[in-house]
């Protein structure tokens, strides 16, 4: 498989995870370099092992897992949504809502990992069916993730301070859309 199919599958696996990240960059309240590294470091981690156990579990893991990816995404995703647009409305303290608004942080960062890479396991069983190297592969796709993460809270820091903070809302029930759109995705 030539670089630019590769960097192609890449590209496309790393949007859910960009999409989320212009929403952790519109929430956080000035995201420092630790946000950065946090979201990077572990959509892209989650992106690079991802096609490797597809492509390890071949034929059993792509069946079980394949059959309920979507739902386990859109359940995640739908978890962390609620979560945001209900956080959005308390009135706690400063220090305590911006712990409890940081995406980068606990059992939301690994559940958005895992929500935002899910897909990425049937690339791997695709890869292990072509006989095809997924070291590689899987390298450019975690290294792309973690660029497109970078990217997309720089967009969300730029964009959070002209939207408001209405804008936290509106990532809520865009995370859970997104949730949907992989569901409808894999059931069409």
């Amino acid at each position: 498989m030539d670089d630019l199919t590769i960097l192609g599958i890449a590209v496309s696996l790393a949007m859910d995870a960009f999409s989320v990240s212009i929403i952790a960059g519109v929430v956080i309240d000035k995201p420092d370099f630790r946000h950065y590294f946090r979201l990077a470091f572990h959509f892209g981690l989650f992106q690079f092992f991802m096609p490797i156990i597809g492509y390890a579990g071949g034929v059993m893991l792509e069946k079980v897992v394949g059959m309920y990816d979507h739902w386990i995404a859109l359940i995640l995703l739908s978890i962390v949504g609620i979560k945001m647009i209900r956080e959005s409305f308390s009135r706690d303290s400063g220090e305590e809502r911006k712990n409890a608004r940081d995406p980068s942080r606990g059992a939301s960062l690994i559940l958005l990992s895992i929500a935002t890479s899910i897909d990425a396991i049937a690339i791997g069983f695709s890869f292990g069916m072509m006989n095809a190297p997924i070291l590689y592969p899987s390298v450019i796709i975690g290294v792309t993730c973690a660029l497109f993460s970078v990217l997309g809270i720089l967009i969300g820091k730029k964009a959070g301070k002209y939207l408001g903070r209405w804008v936290e809302r509106a990532g809520g029930i865009i995370l859970i859309s997104i949730g949907f759109k992989i569901l409808y995705e894999h059931l069409k």
